[in-house]
């Protein structure tokens, strides 16, 4: 099983783009995380293949881990598509957590502890 780390990464430093995913990569093995491609800084222009290669994660996972503490385009284009295709979605959210995100979710948390839990025992 794998597992996409989908969450904002456009104008967010470090901390905000890698400290929730190595918490999650040190609990859940065989993830597929963005950041290994770090774009940040030449977004303008390398759309492109960003979009390409994050669609191309998305479809390769099994399940997607949506961090969603603001929102981001591009994390919701990527939960839409995971949607679409069937994929297991779980978002992580401040409450409220938006209608969309909850619709096109398979289950949703507030805390990232709780949507590691759920992949555990999937």
């Amino acid at each position: 099983m794998k597992t996409y780390l989908c969450g904002p990464i456009n104008g967010c430093n470090d901390a905000e783009c890698n400290d929730w995913r190595s918490i999650v990569k040190s609990r859940i093995k065989n993830t597929i995380d963005p950041m290994r491609r770090d774009f940040r800084g030449r977004e303008y222009d390398c759309y492109r293949e960003i979009v390409d290669l994050d669609k191309r994660d998305v479809v390769a996972c099994d399940v997607v881990i949506a961090n969603c503490p603001k929102p981001s385009v591009g994390t919701s284009m990527e939960i839409l598509l995971a949607w679409q295709l069937g994929k297991v979605v779980i978002v992580v959210a401040p409450e409220p957590i938006s209608p969309w995100l909850r619709y096109h979710s398979t289950c949703a948390f507030t805390i990232i502890d709780d949507a590691i839990k759920f992949i555990e025992n999937l």
